[in-house]
């Protein structure tokens, strides 16, 4: 079973990138984007962060944080971050229990490309997951979806 649409969205706590531990809990109150991608430095996913990165301040200007979690450690998650200076945590779900969580894993226990979108009351009010994970959802498409939350 896993979550979905008007669902509450599960709570986590995880190690990222630049030595913090970050909890969906600590952004009560404001929209989070939960971006779940497959690996650190691989072609679609550094495409798919660095298109985050790039329109950060769409995101901020609907007052939605974004966390991105992959099965990486954070070692992995600072030198890939570092490498394109994020703005954003990258954090490290190592026994993929938050990609269990949130049903985004695929055969075999791989995990899938997914997106969600929590509203400020911690309910889910947008949720993708990809089935083959080479194309990620854009910009404008999450950006609305935090609007269409906070509406």
């Amino acid at each position: 079973m896993s979550v979905g649409i008007g669902d509450r969205a599960p709570d986590f706590t995880l190690a990222g990138s630049g030595g913090g531990t970050y909890s969906l809990a600590d952004y009560a109150g404001h929209p989070v984007v939960i971006v779940f991608y497959p690996g650190d430095d691989t072609p679609v996913c550094t495409k798919q962060l660095n298109s985050y990165n790039n329109d950060l301040s769409e995101f901020e200007q609907v007052g939605a944080q974004i966390l991105a979690i992959s099965a990486q450690d954070v070692a992995s998650h600072d030198k890939f971050s570092g490498k394109h200076g994020f703005g954003f945590p990258l954090l490290a779900d190592a026994d993929k229990a938050v990609a269990a969580l949130y049903g985004t894993l695929g055969p075999l226990g791989f995990p899938r490309r997914s997106v969600f979108v929590v509203d400020a009351g911690g309910i889910i009010r947008y949720a993708h997951r990809a089935i083959a994970g080479l194309t990620f959802r854009p910009v404008s498409e999450l950006v609305q979806a935090v609007k269409n939350a906070s509406s």
